[in-house]
């Protein structure tokens, strides 16, 4: 599986991560960590995303909230 972070104001890729699984910590935290990293910007970030598990559960809203990012996400059913 592979997860892209994407900055929508240039395109750029900001992050990206490839594994077999869809844990949380191997996928989506890494690519944001290395997003986050990389980006220049560091306030008014929106993090939008669909409502997989990966990224509702508590360790990567921990690190969403601790960068004070707005995270959101589409309807269900809605990728």
């Amino acid at each position: 599986m592979g997860i892209p972070i994407i900055d929508l104001f240039d395109g750029k890729v900001m992050g990206w991560a490839l594994r077999a699984a869809i844990k949380a910590v191997e996928t989506c935290i890494e690519t944001l960590k290395m997003a986050l990293y990389t980006s220049n910007r560091s306030e008014n970030l929106i993090f939008h995303s669909d409502r997989g598990v990966q990224y509702a559960c508590s360790d990567f809203t921990k690190i969403i909230n601790k960068n004070t990012i707005i995270q959101s996400m589409s309807r269900k059913g809605n990728c």
